[in-house]
């Protein structure tokens, strides 16, 4: 699926996603393991949330032996980027 600014604000609109893609932006990969530890609900939960972020473009899953390590794809912001810079042109 093409990454486009809806399915970007889709995405981002949980804010247990939001909460999930900022720890992987600004902490780097994770495993599912991991990112179940700071998310307060169960692993479950967190699968189908990065899973909802990587059909958005917004997170890459890379397997590892037995583990699964998501990392943030900053790439997946750019349509959400011209989305704010053509729309905030007409405040300016």
């Amino acid at each position: 699926m093409p990454v486009s600014a809806q399915n970007v604000f889709t995405a981002l609109a949980d804010p247990t996603r939001r909460a999930l893609f900022e720890r992987l932006a600004a902490g780097g990969p994770r495993n599912v393991h991991q990112l179940t530890g700071q998310s307060g609900v169960s692993q479950p939960a967190v699968s189908k949330h990065l899973r909802i972020l990587q059909l958005a473009g917004l997170v890459v899953a890379r397997r590892e032996g037995r583990q699964t390590h998501y990392r943030a794809e900053r790439q997946a912001l750019l349509p959400l980027e011209q989305w704010m810079s053509l729309y905030g042109a007409h405040f300016t």
